[in-house]
């Protein structure tokens, strides 16, 4: 075809270097395409134009991933926009943590055993605070109120008792501080 002036037909021949300028090839990737079977030749080191132009628009619009790749393509998606989904909740969750609008389990615990060691303590200083004025007492009705407003005294101690948010925000900076040092251990 070079150098002539011949009009285009589905019979037309190009050899491999025509073709892959038609195409914007190399001559080894057409070369390569015809060892492949991607393109016919109808004689050695030629093809015709308008089947080689089909097959190679034909060869690049398909997809080249079988199916099980699709698969395997599509649960890597799924899994990789579960896994950024997943960052989310946790970066809000991290963000109502030290905000203080959301408290970990453990920190919960730790605050609420506070308390009971707290009501612990108050009921253990009983005897101790009614020893005296018990015995005092000239009337089992007269020892039972004394018993009565020590113990009313303990509940309003213990009535007083409110969460700090200072002491939960201490609590979670100080877990903080040795997760991430646990973390820069590993």
């Amino acid at each position: 075809m070079a150098g002539t002036t011949q009009k285009i037909t589905e019979d037309t021949e190009v050899n491999t270097t025509e073709l892959a300028s038609v195409l914007g090839l190399s001559g080894r990737r057409v070369q390569q395409m015809i060892q492949d079977g991607t393109l016919l030749t109808v004689a050695k080191g030629r093809l015709r134009l308008a089947d080689a132009v089909q097959r190679y628009i034909k060869f690049i619009s398909t997809d080249p991933v079988d199916e099980e790749d699709a698969k395997i393509e599509k649960g890597r998606r799924k899994a990789e926009a579960t896994m950024k989904a997943s960052k989310a909740t946790i970066a809000r969750l991290e963000a109502q943590e030290l905000q203080g609008k959301m408290h970990r389990s453990e920190d919960v615990a730790a605050m609420t055993e506070d308390l009971i060691y707290t009501i612990r303590g108050a009921l253990n200083a009983l005897p101790g605070r009614l020893a005296v004025d018990i015995v005092t007492a000239n009337t089992p009705a007269e020892a039972s109120e004394i018993i009565r407003k020590e113990v009313y005294k303990v509940m309003r101690e213990l009535a007083g008792y409110r969460y700090d948010p200072k002491k939960y925000e201490e609590r979670v900076r100080e877990r903080r501080d040795w997760s991430e040092r646990d973390d820069d251990d590993e």
